[in-house]
């Protein structure tokens, strides 16, 4: 029979469709399972073979888990605002809401062409006004918010207590200490500007020349009004709930990284001949006897107030250059260190020295406070910049017997280990630290900082506010007015969903205001007394929409309410999340601090969003260079006998490994994939290349070497005259439910490869012994179902079956089968393996025996000689001597 996919494949998605097969019901009875892929954004250019690979790794587990009587909640959704629409509108006029759903209508066609088992009523877009409502009511929970230090929980506004002397000032004072607390806020923050694009750039999109990667014109550090929130009060909350969560340790560790937390303690150094103090955070409060300079960032806010008179000039044009560069370039990558002296100098705490006080850019207003304690002869790159410069360098750890030590005591060389405290005394402060190790030198310099009143044990954390405007037109509006007498306010919950306006252009302004500032009509309104306010003409990031849409899968429909509680309650939390490690950091934390806002506030039931989560590996194809390292693409190649030439010049070119790119031509559709060998074979071979979680190459000889499993399976499954009644023969009822297990297992275990090898391993049981009883047809086709749904659909209907098999129980396993009642023995003569033989577990040693060297296969090594010594070892080989 022949297998025609492309005539099956349609018929059975076409079915799924009409019936709502995989439409979620909220049956609170049954057991739930939820489990989601990553949101994709929809791009112009469609789904290259890469993103089925998570999505049908969790399409899979969905089937499975139906088939094991569980409520599955699996749904897609789209991303859909963000630059690239934009971009194409401001090119072309087209709205960006145009260009949206034209890419999301292709990527719903390319996803329901996989066969892939989404409930598509619970859909949502993040640009659809239905959905945005409910991040702009987020939006105002956050700006209501604010975070209880002595509770460690975000609580309403409503119940911050205010300070009498806050109070006794008036209105003005009050609204100040509330925007000082809100975890929304609205104030100066200093962006990368690039004044060719006339847009903010993210770091990542700046050249460590300091240019913007798009254009190739310098940027600039600017300051704009932004909107940003109070991530970091949830710091410890972040860093501990990783603690209880199911993900990879890689994840974990990039996101402690990225939370950055240190204990330390801040410092207070008085600026000579000024009325202000300049405080530094330090982990090592212990090396303050080897400060001999200080280091402010060039974003400092002293950095120009402090310049002596002498020394404005210098340092308000140092200031402009370091403006000019990107972090990448001014932290431990930069080959030149730089700086200026600004005139001033510190008294530190522990010696009463003067030292002196320079604005460096290796100093980031990222970390800390913004300056440093530099302490040369135990931190290289203060080391560095001290050498640079000709500043002193004092010796504070000896090092003992280390090599090299001579010159560390002399301060001309860098000692970054250990050692023991020396130099480390003065009278007049009353604080020594002299041979004591750096566990009890930190402890006791901090007590005597705080004794005297000079500085605190502090812990700090690296991450910091988040950033959360951007001067684009395609994103979530503010819910927001500014009013002409400085009052902020935001919209009620029943003028959501605040609408994007119609433009005409889409440019942002010269000063860096978003498009939405040409729309006059919008943009301008007026309360019942009268007064002029302003909208917000700033929209939300990107990641705002997809923060939170796990949480609206569960209820999208709901008008009245983010969600049903009593569904939140049900769902929560996500069993299984599955996507690309380059989310481990930005969107998984973001969530993750909304989720925790949410739960403070009585939102949501769970502390936690993402129970359980998986990184899919890359999927990467081949691709060609040259000699010279030269990329040449796919359509110049050819191929004779196995080597790879270019087609114009003839030159034999290397075969590599690339991430996939339309410069390279090596981009796969899975269109075109399906056109040529069926959905299941695309699903197939996604999951037969490898480990899931690992980067493998695409190569379409492996996709025919699927194919052609799928047409064996098809030709003797469909074939029922292959399908016989009775009992099944003991073999392959053996193996059938070895297969069950071995499937389930490494379903559950995320294993694949390795459940499609034991299919096939079956598969060709079957086809050697020519017949199988219809139940053994329809368990080895339930098992088969959520790898090549389409072809097991077919075949369960050929069978007589008039309702889909997706919701079939999944087949039991028969223990009594799996136990080992015979052993595969390994025949050797003299020692030397000659065939294997199948014998009873409980055959005794002399019918072993006698089997052995009655077997034709044994005559040839036994003719013309004696037996001396039969050897026997159960469960292991059988071996005869003979002579």
């Amino acid at each position: 029979m022949e297998y025609k996919f492309a005539e099956i494949e349609p018929r059975w998605q076409k079915y799924w469709e009409e019936n709502k097969t995989f439409k979620t019901e909220d049956d609170f009875s049954k057991p739930k399972y939820y489990i989601l892929d990553m949101f994709p954004y929809p791009s112009g250019a469609g789904l290259h073979v890469g993103h089925p690979e998570g999505y049908t790794a969790t399409d899979i587990i969905s089937r499975y888990k139906r088939m094991k009587g569980f409520n599955v909640l699996h749904p897609m959704g789209y991303d859909a605002f963000g630059l690239p629409a934009e971009q194409y509108a401001m090119q072309t006029g087209t709205h960006p809401a145009v260009t949206t759903n034209k890419n999301c209508d292709n990527f719903r066609r390319q996803i329901k062409a996989i066969g892939l088992s989404y409930d598509w009523d619970r859909e949502i877009n993040t640009t659809d006004p239905h959905y945005f409502k409910w991040t702009q009511w987020i939006f105002k929970q956050l700006y209501s918010t604010w975070f209880d230090e002595e509770q460690q929980k975000g609580r309403p506004i409503s119940e911050l207590p205010m300070p009498d002397e806050i109070q006794a000032k008036g209105k003005k004072a009050v609204n100040e200490y509330i925007a000082g607390k809100r975890l929304a806020y609205y104030d100066n923050a200093q962006v990368w500007w690039c004044s060719s694009c006339k847009t903010v750039c993210a770091n990542e999109e700046v050249l460590t020349d300091g240019s913007h990667e798009k254009c190739g014109n310098q940027v600039i550090r600017k300051n704009l009004k932004q909107w940003l929130l109070r991530i970091p009060h949830y710091a410890e909350r972040l860093l501990q709930g990783l603690d209880d969560l199911d993900w990879p340790a890689g994840v974990k560790d990039m996101q402690k990284n990225w939370i950055g937390k240190s204990t330390g303690a801040e410092v207070d150094f008085q600026i000579n001949g000024l009325n202000e103090k300049l405080r530094v955070y330090t982990t090592r409060p212990d090396t303050l006897f080897g400060a001999t300079y200080m280091v402010i960032a060039p974003e400092h806010q002293l950095a120009e107030k402090i310049a002596a008179q002498e020394k404005k000039s210098d340092v308000e044009e140092y200031i402009k250059t370091a403006a000019l560069k990107s972090d990448l370039d001014r932290t431990d990558l930069a080959k030149e260190k730089t700086g200026v002296f600004t005139g001033r100098y510190a008294i530190n705490p522990v010696n009463n020295k003067k030292i002196p006080i320079w604005v460096a850019d290796y100093v980031l207003m990222g970390y800390g406070t913004g300056a440093i304690m530099a302490v040369p002869a135990h931190d290289t790159r203060d080391f560095e910049f001290a050498k640079e410069f000709d500043i002193p360098i004092t010796c504070i750890l000896d090092p003992k017997d280390a090599e090299g030590r001579d010159e560390i005591l002399a301060g001309d060389k860098c000692w970054t280990e250990d050692g023991e405290y020396i130099n480390s005394s003065n009278e007049e402060t009353g604080l020594n630290i002299n041979g004591l190790n750096k566990e009890a030198g930190i402890k006791k310099t901090i007590e005597w900082l705080e004794k005297n009143d000079l500085g605190k044990a502090t812990v700090n954390f690296k991450m910091r506010d988040w950033l959360f405007s951007r001067q684009r037109y395609w994103g979530e509006p503010f819910p927001v007015i500014h009013w002409e007498d400085g009052e902020v306010s935001l919209l009620d919950d029943e003028e959501l969903p605040l609408l994007l306006p119609e433009l005409e252009k889409y440019t942002p302004g010269e000063a860096g205001e978003s498009p939405l500032s040409n729309a006059t009509e919008w943009l301008h309104v007026t309360d019942k007394n009268g007064r002029k306010g302003r909208r917000e003409t700033n929209t939300m990031p990107q990641w705002a929409g997809s923060c939170w849409y796990y949480l609206r899968f569960i209820d999208p429909k709901n008008d009245e309410k983010i969600f049903n509680p009593q569904k939140e309650n049900y769902w929560m939390p996500v069993d299984l999340y599955i996507g690309g490690a380059e989310h481990a950091v930005l969107h998984l934390l973001y969530s993750r601090f909304w989720h925790k806002v949410l739960f403070d506030l009585g939102i949501v039931s769970t502390d936690e969003p993402f129970q359980k989560l998986y990184n899919q590996g890359m999927i990467l194809a081949f691709a060609y260079e040259t000699s010279a390292g030269a990329k040449v693409s796919q359509d110049l190649v050819k191929e004779r006998d196995g080597h790879y030439f270019h087609k114009e010049t003839g030159e034999e070119l290397k075969q590599i490994v690339a991430k996939m790119s339309k410069s390279l031509k090596n981009v796969v559709n899975p269109d075109d994939v399906i056109a040529n060998y069926g959905a299941d074979s695309l699903r197939l071979y996604e999951m037969f290349m490898g480990p899931l979680d690992e980067r493998k190459p695409w190569a379409e000889n492996g996709v025919k070497g699927v194919h052609n499993f799928l047409n064996r399976v098809f030709r003797f499954f469909a074939d029922t005259t292959n399908i016989g009644d009775g009992d099944e023969a003991k073999e392959v009822a053996k193996l059938l439910h070895q297969t069950i297990q071995k499937v389930e297992s490494d379903i559950e275990n995320l294993k694949f490869n390795t459940a499609i090898s034991a299919l096939m391993v079956f598969n060709n049981l079957a086809i050697k012994k020519g017949k199988v009883t219809k139940q053994t047809a329809e368990t080895f086709n339930k098992i088969l179902s959520p790898f090549a749904p389409h072809l097991a659909e077919e075949l369960w209907s050929i069978y007589g079956n008039k309702q889909t098999l997706a919701y079939e129980p999944w087949p039991q396993v028969n223990e009594n089968l799996l136990k080992e009642d015979s052993f595969e023995y390994p025949v050797s003569f003299n020692g030397k393996m000659r065939f294997k033989t199948e014998l009873p577990l409980d055959m005794p040693k002399d019918e072993i025996e006698k089997t052995i060297l009655s077997d034709e296969r044994a005559q040839k090594w036994l003719e013309g000689k004696e037996v001396r010594k039969f050897i026997f070892v159960p469960k292991k080989i059988i071996n005869v001597a003979v002579g």
